[in-house]
């Protein structure tokens, strides 16, 4: 019963972050968020690669078979959001850091 009730929570963890990343990546790339960005003196394109690796990974998340993969990719994404937030002297990281331990639950989760 212990397992199944693991497997579960880890499908619920899985689901959550993906839906709840897609939805703030897609935010992130709509026009008015470029506005809000150029405050930040950072290139645009960083947002878009940003915004795009976490849509990509969160639609892999999404689906069973890629479930890994997707957690991957935005375990990257994340990382390389909490280093460009900290090399700017941005240090609220904090849900950054949560979405990559529960990106990181589901890889080894899903993976076993």
């Amino acid at each position: 019963m212990t397992e199944h009730r693991m497997k579960c929570a880890l499908t619920g963890l899985q689901w959550t972050l993906g839906l709840v990343i897609l939805i703030e990546a897609v935010l992130f790339l709509m026009p008015s968020a470029r506005h809000d960005f150029a405050r930040t003196h950072m290139p645009d394109i960083l947002r878009q690669v940003l915004g795009w690796g976490e849509i990509v990974g969160a639609i892999l998340l999404l689906i069973p078979r890629t479930a890994v993969r997707g957690a991957w990719v935005l375990m990257g994404m994340f990382v390389l959001a909490i280093i460009v937030h900290l090399l700017h002297a941005i240090f609220n990281v904090g849900s950054l850091a949560v979405y990559t331990a529960a990106a990181c639950a589901v890889a080894i989760g899903k993976a076993e």
